[in-house]
């Protein structure tokens, strides 16, 4: 079978009880596919608060921690980008591990970027609320006591308008994501670029010599700015959706890592400088680039770009629905979810049912974190940490599976071989560091609520395999057929 550029190897077939709709196909061009991508990353909005994060640990090194992670990243992404030249679909990195390492791994694989998503989303809802707080302190509009029915009011009314976008038109998503981010990335690299300009300490010594960080620091630090790239594969889940998707998602993959890596480094090292001997410290400041913009004289420039940050936060979350509902989709579509959940919007052509859901289950929990009495960002925290588990897990699985796959094709060659067992070490980095050391708190239960819902996953792929035999037949046919490569 062979499948022309603008042409979509599908993996998906109709769900049982399906309607005749699907997702509207060549659709989205690479610019949309970037801003699906960039847009879950929040590359605007993680300068405002990953960042500080990553100092809290790396100090003067944070700025080559995020070199580091961007370097794992780029060898990630090489696995990622070898299936998308060759498959398209809604099921993403599902797909691409059941054709690496078998239909199991691939539900693995497919149910852990679910959970990323998912409860990823249900964090970023958490952290756009926050922003929200933080800039209607700045506006006057509210004191520093926000009172708990302010709080649950924003959260409904923000997630309400990210349903609203998500099922309208992942056109609408796309177009307003990367609106939000190029005005917000433009506000924040005046700031940086007018300190760095205007300072005199152009050159800091104490960074470049990366004064008082220890390899322990840094590789923590490292486990923190892999954080700040999670979702960066998410274009990956429109190649139903996309023009030319052998072409542009491998493109808007390897972008969206880019980008917000030059971003990421050229902001931390200014932040970081800028914040030298200053008190609150960087890791402690409220809103550091409004204050840094105040420090250089562009006020009003601060104020600007914390409402970019709140919507690209807002983007991230609309985006990771997004995400969740395509993979959603495909399960749906293959007998693993029910198959209203695989239906497509007559009009609009959007997973509208799975939208739905998604958006309700992260209001759901938030409100149970809010009224429970969680800070908005330590709850944002747990979510968001569960949430790169799973990412890391599947970007793993597909780097195992890439071998694989060119091995039974007869393709494989050494080079390829060494980039994915360099691609898995580093990637073991990060899952590593968020164990061991033992973190303190909540925080050291995390692991294991990952690992029970990941275990939830797979009894559900078992208990297919036993009640509806032929059923499983059919979705292992689907995910191992190999399409090939244009």
């Amino acid at each position: 079978m062979s499948y022309s550029n603008s042409e979509t190897a599908v993996l998906d077939a109709a769900p049982p009880g399906a309607g005749a709709s699907g997702l509207r196909r060549n659709y989205l061009r690479l610019p949309e596919l970037v801003a699906q991508s960039i847009g879950l990353v929040g590359a605007s909005g993680g300068v405002g608060i990953l960042i500080p994060a990553v100092f809290a640990t790396a100090g003067n090194g944070t700025w080559l921690a995020y070199v580091f992670a961007t370097v794992a990243l780029l060898f990630s992404s090489w696995s990622i980008t070898l299936f998308a030249r060759s498959t398209a679909s809604s099921g993403a990195l599902y797909t691409y591990a059941a054709q690496g390492i078998g239909p199991i791994w691939g539900v693995i694989c497919g149910w852990s970027l679910l959970v990323a998503y998912a409860i990823g989303a249900a964090g970023i809802l958490q952290g756009t609320v926050n922003t929200l707080l933080v800039l209607a302190r700045e506006l006057g509009v509210l004191g520093k006591t926000t009172p708990l029915s302010v709080t649950l009011a924003l959260t409904g009314i923000t997630g309400f308008a990210a349903w609203y976008i998500a099922y309208r038109d992942i056109r609408l998503s796309t177009r307003f994501t990367l609106l939000v981010e190029l005005l917000t990335i433009a506000l924040i690299t005046v700031v940086i670029v007018g300190y760095l300009a205007g300072s005199g300490h152009a050159i800091d010594h104490a960074q470049w010599s990366l004064e008082g960080v220890k390899p322990e620091q840094l590789r923590l630090g490292m486990v923190l700015a892999f954080f700040s790239f999670t979702g960066f594969e998410s274009a990956t889940v429109l190649g139903t959706e996309a023009k030319a998707p052998f072409r542009a998602i491998p493109q808007a993959v390897v972008i969206s890592i880019v980008g917000p890596a030059l971003l990421f480094i050229v902001a931390s090292y200014g932040l970081v400088g800028a914040f030298h001997g200053q008190h609150p410290s960087l890791d402690q400041a409220d809103g550091p680039l409004s204050l840094l913009a105040h420090q250089i004289g562009l006020g009003k420039l601060g104020l600007l770009i914390d409402a970019g940050v709140s919507l690209s936060f807002f983007a991230a979350f609309f985006s990771s629905i997004n995400a969740a509902a395509r993979i959603v989709y495909t399960f749906a579509h293959q007998g693993v979810f029910h198959a209203a959940t695989g239906r497509a919007h007559g009009t609009n052509a959007t997973p509208h049912i799975a939208v739905t859901l998604l958006v309700l289950l992260s209001l759901v929990a938030d409100v149970i974190f809010t009224v429970n009495g969680t800070a908005l960002l330590d709850s944002y925290g747990y979510l968001s940490t569960i949430a790169t588990y799973g990412s890391l897990l599947a970007y793993v699985l597909v780097a195992i599976g890439a071998p694989l796959y060119l091995r039974r094709q007869g393709k494989l060659r050494g080079k390829q071989l060494l980039i994915s067992i360099v691609s898995v070490a580093l990637l073991a980095i990060p899952l590593v560091g968020s164990i061991y050391p033992i973190p303190q708190g909540v925080y050291a239960w995390l692991p294991y609520v990952f690992i029970a819902l990941i275990v939830i996953g797979l009894l559900w792929f078992l208990a297919l395999r036993l009640f509806a035999p032929a059923r499983l037949t059919d979705i292992e046919a689907e995910l191992v057929h190999e399409q090939p490569h244009q």
